[in-house]
């Protein structure tokens, strides 16, 4: 899917002139990335905080419902809230009530709080299954996963879809390439070939399913109900359903990762379509963006955990971890669960992000551009792509990473925050008309520039 090659000259251009905006916009920043940079590469704590189109990082002061001041005292609308992790929010204030209370009550002891029998239920109530286990992220959720699906069936192998992602989870770094399974060659340290136990299928294609998991040989198949670590993906009417029958067909168990497409509603994609997989997982915003995740699954899959550890060699599992299921965790979590995560919330954050999506599709249908909006829920991604995406392939050949940061960096400059990972936006509970509004305006001029409406001006 190519895009015009004026637009990709402008978009360069906008870039170098955004960058040197930035670069007068932010001292303060840029004078704690060159502390910073003393002890930590880059000025930051975690590498993947380079990813944005900036010189140096934007150092945060405060953040705050859904708004982001930074050290220059520069105020933010955002859109991106920590990747997911503050999709209801920064600092609820019942989250973050509980937090103090329980910080004066124990951080953790290895030992299950007072409150576990009632984060349970609301777990088993609000997504569906009966059973759960807690982690400290959705990595090691999914990491937990594979590995009780092997355990449980005896069988080697994990099919993903080509474009995915789920963390830090080996066993899902395969791509497609001329039709056969590889492994991804951007992943760091990797001594066996994961090609050798993982499988990818193409998103949307049931035959595909099919074949792969008639070999008898994969243990789980792991999938978000729709890709959303690529320009988004939505699956077909009838694909996720038709997966989970040949998985029950083959004997192959489903695990959902729902970090993502929570978005979807109030019990995520899973609840809203009916689903009934083996696993369920969500991680990032389930604790409010304290560190933690949790996986679910079905009466049968916990009765056969039983029957493994009952009969398993002493010793470690290589399942958990110490700070899994932490008081703090538990107490973060029943106040999102209960108070944050709410239909109200649900329904206020859909309808500003269909607003959000509209307002995108009319700036682009001003300009005849060749591009997609799609929605799930709260969330919502510019695509650059004339048509809805139907698999991982499609996806990447619809990411122009130097139109992409243009726009994004565009819009930071207006005080404006994007997930710097493609075109993905998210609205939280606190969103507004006027920050929607915000995002709209801007955009349109951005795309304005792209389009050779005005000159850009350095």
């Amino acid at each position: 899917m190519s895009m015009p090659a004026e637009v990709k000259a402008r978009a360069a251009a906008l870039i170098a002139v955004e960058r040197q905006r930035f670069a007068d916009l932010h001292p303060a920043s840029r004078q704690m990335a060159a502390n910073a940079g003393e002890h930590f590469p880059g000025g930051v704590p975690l590498h993947w905080m380079l990813d944005w189109e900036t010189p140096f990082p934007l150092f945060v002061r405060q953040a705050c419902g859904s708004t982001v001041t930074d050290v220059d005292g520069r105020r933010y609308a955002d859109f991106c809230l920590g990747d997911t992790g503050a999709m209801f929010g920064h600092s609820p204030a019942p989250v973050a009530r509980a937090i103090a209370a329980q910080a004066a009550g124990g951080l953790t002891a290895m030992l299950p709080s007072d409150i576990t029998a009632e984060v349970g239920t609301l777990l088993a109530s609000r997504f569906g299954l009966p059973f759960w286990q807690v982690t400290a992220t959705a990595s090691d959720a999914n990491r937990a996963v594979v590995r009780w699906a092997r355990a449980l069936t005896g069988r080697p192998k994990v099919l993903v879809f080509d474009g995915c992602y789920h963390g830090q989870v080996e066993d899902a770094f395969v791509k497609l390439e001329d039709g056969e399974t590889r492994m991804k060659p951007s992943l760091l340290g990797q001594v066996s070939d994961i090609a050798q136990t993982s499988v990818a299928a193409p998103f949307n294609d049931l035959e595909a399913v099919e074949r792969l998991l008639g070999a008898g040989d994969i243990a789980l198949t792991l999938t978000e109900p729709a890709l959303t670590n690529t320009a988004m993906v939505l699956p077909e009417p009838g694909f996720i359903e038709g997966l989970l029958a040949a998985a029950q067909r083959h004997g192959t168990l489903v695990c959902l990762d729902e970090t993502h497409t929570i978005s979807a509603g109030l019990g995520g994609f899973t609840r809203a379509h009916n689903l009934a997989p083996d696993f369920f997982v969500l991680g990032k915003p389930v604790a409010g963006g304290l560190p933690a995740a949790v996986f679910g699954f079905t009466s049968a899959v916990e009765a056969a955990m039983r029957r493994v550890l009952e009969t398993k060699t002493p010793g470690y599992s290589g399942i958990g971890t110490t700070l899994s299921g932490n008081m703090l965790a538990l107490a973060a979590m029943r106040a999102c669960l209960a108070e944050v995560m709410t239909g109200d919330a649900y329904a206020h954050m859909a309808a500003l992000a269909s607003r959000l999506a509209e307002g995108l599709r009319d700036a682009v249908a001003k300009r005849q551009l060749p591009w997609t909006v799609t929605q799930l829920g709260a969330r919502a991604e510019l695509v650059f792509s004339a048509r809805p995406l139907r698999n991982g392939a499609e996806a990447a050949a619809a990411i122009d990473h130097t139109v992409e940061r243009a726009i994004h960096l565009f819009l930071l400059n207006r005080d404006v925050l994007v997930t710097p990972f493609h075109n993905m936006t998210l609205v939280a509970p606190s969103t507004t008309q006027a920050d929607i509004d915000k995002l709209v305006r801007n955009f349109d001029e951005a795309l304005g520039l792209l389009c050779g409406e005005k000159e850009i001006a350095a």
